[in-house]
């Protein structure tokens, strides 16, 4: 057990390392631009000196020049090691970063076989033809379903009579709406008939004429009313 406890310290050390490093050098680079603020503003103050003194005390220029040029060599030692660091720091992080995706790949890969399993192409082979026979079916299914008539045919005679049962009974309600009690049969028979290229009972139009002229003017007397 405390063989373990004290692996599990080394292991979660190991881990941390890298976190620590980091941290340990971004501050050190901290303090280093801090100090790379400082001697630009130092290089700033003596050169105005420098330019102040130039023509009235130019020991006074000379001396603030000197001391501006060695705040330059300051600063630059201190920007190369700002550039160390930062390189430091970004290498540190690359490596962090490949080894938590290594990590990462090799618990997917532990995962992905533990999904599998036993399972064999074998197996995939004999699902999926499980699957295509089912399929086949229900099209089967479907097709039989939607081929088989449900109902008896329309009988297209039938649907006609009606039809025509339907017209009379309008022409009806028309025609007593009107008042008129003449059914449409009696006026279909009055009608003259055609044969032989001549109408037939051709004696009879005077009366036919009058009877007609008699329902006008029934006709006309009931509107009125």
């Amino acid at each position: 057990m405390w063989g373990a406890w004290f692996g599990g310290q080394t292991a979660q050390k190991r881990k941390d390392a890298p976190k620590k490093a980091i941290l340990d050098l971004r501050q050190q680079l901290e303090m280093l631009q801090k100090r790379e603020r400082h001697l630009e503003n130092q290089m700033a103050q003596q050169e105005k000196i420098a330019r102040e003194n130039v023509t009235t005390n130019k020991t006074a220029a000379r001396n603030a020049l000197k001391r501006k040029k060695q705040h330059e060599h300051s600063l630059e030692q201190t920007s190369g090691q700002i550039w160390m660091l930062e390189q430091q720091i970004s290498s540190i992080e690359s490596a962090n970063i490949n080894q938590e995706t290594l990590v990462a790949m090799k618990n997917a890969g532990v995962a992905m076989k533990q999904i599998h399993g036993k399972m064999t192409m074998e197996d995939v082979d004999a699902t999926m033809e499980q699957l295509r026979d089912q399929h086949e079916l229900t099209q089967e299914i479907g097709n039989a379903i939607t081929s088989m008539p449900i109902t008896e045919p329309i009988d297209e005679d039938e649907l006609e009579a009606d039809l025509a049962a339907l017209e009379q009974e309008k022409l009806d309600d028309q025609m007593l709406s009107t008042g008129t009690t003449v059914p449409v049969a009696d006026r279909i028979d009055r009608l003259p008939a055609a044969g032989n290229g001549e109408f037939k009972g051709k004696t009879k139009a005077p009366v036919e004429e009058e009877d007609e002229e008699e329902e006008l003017r029934k006709l006309q007397a009931e509107m009125a009313m």
